[in-house]
This record gives structure tokens, C-alpha cells and sequence, in this order.
């Protein structure tokens, strides 16, 4: 009966995720077709899907480089762009407290915006939920996938095309698209208006830390409203 009712819950996480898969593949799609374009390593660009898996702080990085940023600085501003994720696994946390510590480890490995969401939605209180991880693995195995899967398509059709499209300007698009996605709530939006305003006005600072200054500015703007609206 359990293994029915696991079965049952792991259908469900990839039920509730299916809608959020037709926003994600787009991107993943885009993203691999710039990179591909851009002046970083084909392999390590492709490598960032599985390594990373996070489609802010991968084009981030991609921008950062292409730009002739520094890696430090790509580093740090990956970092910055994906600390709400301590957030998020500090709550996921409350669904794995007799998790065994591999179980654990895959739970933050597929740790994204919409994973957690679906979850915390769907199980609001872990004290009343059954075991949340065959619903969240289905959720983020179908996101992983996804992911996978369009941004190595992206790479592959983006070797073929001209360099005469000029397909830079998509990373900086396709950030802002993903940004404007992450917008839920008051503090979300102060987030990422004060995050691109900085970024704009910080844009001549030299080895690409205009959008490090941004990302940083975007989290301490959000912490404060947080706050503010609370």
C-alpha cells in the first residue's frame, strides 16, 4: 500500500510541476543557443546545466564571462543570486528531519524556485503531510529533465547558427524574463527594481561587477523590505 501511495504522490509532483515545464523549456532552449554563441568554453557552459542547475546564476555567469569579467566575480555573483536557495532548504529542511542524509543530498541538488514551491504548496504543514519526497523528486527530477534536455538541444542548434544573428542580446533578455518570473510579492518587486537600477547605472565598472553590485544591492533591498512590509 505504501509503495501504491508513493507511486501515487511521485505522479502527483509531476502533475502539479507539468504547467511550470512549458515557462521552463523556453529558457532552456535560449540559454543553450546563446551560450553556445557566447565567448566561453562550449563544454563548460554545458557542464554549468548539470553542475549548477540554476538558470539565473548559469546566464549570469554566461554574461559575466562573455563580457570579459573576471571568474571571481562570475563566482560571487552566482553565490548572491542563489542564497534565497538557503532559504528555501532551511524549509525543505522541516520535510527530511528523518531523511537519510543521501536522500538529503539529492533533496538539495534538485532544490529550485519551483520545486520548493510546488511542495510547500501542496504540503503546507509537514506535522499533517505524509513523506513529502516522492511528490518533490517528481517535481524536480520532471524540472531536471527539462532543463537537461533543452539547454543541450540549445547547444546543439546554437553551433549551427550564424554568427551574423548576433544572439548576444538574449542572455541579458532572458535574465531580466527570469527575474521578472521570481517577482511574487512587494519584496520581490523592490528586489529586483533596485537589483536593475544598480546594475544599469553600475554598467562601466570594469570585469562585469555592475551586475555583481546589482545582485547585491537586489538582496539587501529585499532582506529590508521584507522587513518593512512584514
Amino acid at each position: 500500500m505504501s509503495d501504491i501511495s508513493a507511486e501515487s504522490r511521485w505522479s502527483d509532483g509531476v502533475r502539479d510541476v507539468a504547467p511550470i515545464l512549458l515557462s521552463v523549456a523556453p529558457f532552456g532552449l535560449i540559454f543553450g543557443v546563446t551560450a553556445a554563441a557566447a565567448d566561453v568554453p562550449a563544454l563548460a557552459a554545458w557542464a554549468s546545466s548539470f553542475i549548477i542547475f540554476a538558470g539565473a546564476s548559469q546566464i549570469a555567469i554566461v554574461e559575466i564571462l562573455d563580457g570579459g569579467g573576471a571568474p571571481a566575480v562570475a563566482l560571487a555573483t552566482a553565490i548572491i543570486i542563489n542564497a534565497r536557495l538557503l532559504m528555501y532548504s532551511a524549509d525543505m529542511g522541516r520535510y527530511t528531519v528523518a531523511t537519510p542524509l543521501r536522500a538529503k543530498l539529492s533533496v538539495a541538488y534538485l532544490l529550485t524556485d519551483q520545486a520548493y514551491l510546488v511542495t510547500s504548496h501542496r504540503y503546507p504543514d509537514p506535522a499533517t503531510a505524509p513523506s513529502v519526497l516522492p511528490f518533490y523528486f517528481g517535481a524536480g527530477l520532471s524540472l531536471w529533465i527539462t532543463w537537461q534536455t533543452t539547454t543541450t538541444l540549445g547547444m546543439a542548434l546554437g553551433a549551427s547558427v550564424p554568427s551574423s544573428w548576433s544572439l548576444e542580446f538574449a542572455i541579458p533578455l532572458t535574465f531580466m524574463a527570469l527575474l521578472v518570473l521570481a517577482i511574487r510579492d512587494k519584496p520581490g518587486l523592490v528586489a529586483a527594481a533596485v537589483g536593475g537600477t544598480v546594475a544599469v547605472a553600475a554598467f562601466a565598472l570594469p570585469y562585469q561587477l555592475g551586475l555583481l553590485a546589482g545582485a547585491v544591492a537586489g538582496v539587501v533591498a529585499g532582506m529590508v523590505s521584507e522587513r518593512w512590509f512584514s
